[in-house]
């Protein structure tokens, strides 16, 4: 039975700063567990339905994990959910990593300013596909751990590494050199280019794109051209920063993956 000490607790790590103070997330549904399981993260404690205790004990007892039975009643007062799935996990929030790129020679995602949490989750889930394991985030980007960004990475919350750093002193320390991919209006032709080396690919905020003072940091500038079907005119001003970043993706990494290996 969880008690009311439990309930404010867990509920308590909706919220950032007391994530912080706990240096704790939680992660919810099969899928997220299943993957924090199979993962390196810490485990804290598990809350679970007696059904899924049943499922996973021997796993639980080989990790030696602590876990606790629940009903659907008690994970309702504490799932961030509209329909609470069988379980809930407490995981530690790991050390702060990549400052510097000179730490890291393969492509990093660096997002500026994304405050949507499902934006924010697409993106992790996306640079997992396309086997990106690090990202930079400006300090006002959503927190990576908070419930609902951790329920859109669908799992890859634990196989890419987000650190939140100043973007400016980040970009200033960048080595000579090093290609900085950002869609721009007046970039070249995506489809156009060829791509040889890994670098960094920026994507702007939802609402204002890049900021002016990364602007003269890309010197890679890209377009995402439209194609209208049937002759159609499309309206739309510009493409959601989470679906530009699974584009951009897809063609620099599928270049990469010919040339380089």
């Amino acid at each position: 039975m969880l008690s009311h000490n439990q309930i404010k607790f867990i509920n308590s790590l909706k919220i950032k700063k007391f994530r912080q103070q706990h240096q704790a997330f939680i992660v919810e549904g099969e899928k997220g567990v299943s993957e924090l399981l199979a993962g390196t993260l810490p485990v804290v404690t598990i809350f679970a339905h007696q059904e899924w205790l049943d499922r996973n004990n021997f796993l639980l007892t080989s990790k030696n994990i602590e876990y606790q039975l629940i009903t659907a009643d008690e994970l309702k007062k504490v799932s961030d959910l509209a329909t609470p799935n069988q379980v809930l996990a407490i995981a530690g929030i790991p050390q702060a990593g990549l400052s510097q790129p000179e730490a890291y020679t393969g492509m990093i995602l660096a997002l500026d300013g994304i405050r949507d949490p499902g934006n924010m989750g697409t993106i992790i889930r996306t640079a997992d596909w396309f086997g990106i394991s690090r990202i930079v985030c400006s300090s006002d980007s959503v927190d990576m751990y908070n419930p609902k960004v951790v329920q859109s990475t669908m799992g890859s919350f634990g196989r890419v590494k987000v650190s939140y750093v100043n973007l400016l002193n980040f970009f200033n320390g960048l080595p000579s050199g090093t290609p900085v991919f950002g869609a721009l209006l007046d970039g070249p032709d995506i489809t156009q280019k060829t791509f040889t080396r890994p670098g960094i690919i920026l994507i702007g905020s939802e609402s204002n794109g890049i900021s002016h003072s990364l602007m003269p940091f890309i010197n890679e500038p890209l377009f995402i051209p439209r194609f209208p079907a049937f002759g159609e005119t499309h309206q739309a001003e510009s493409l959601n920063a989470s679906i530009a970043n699974g584009i951009i993706c897809y063609e620099i990494c599928k270049q990469l993956s010919k040339n380089i290996f």
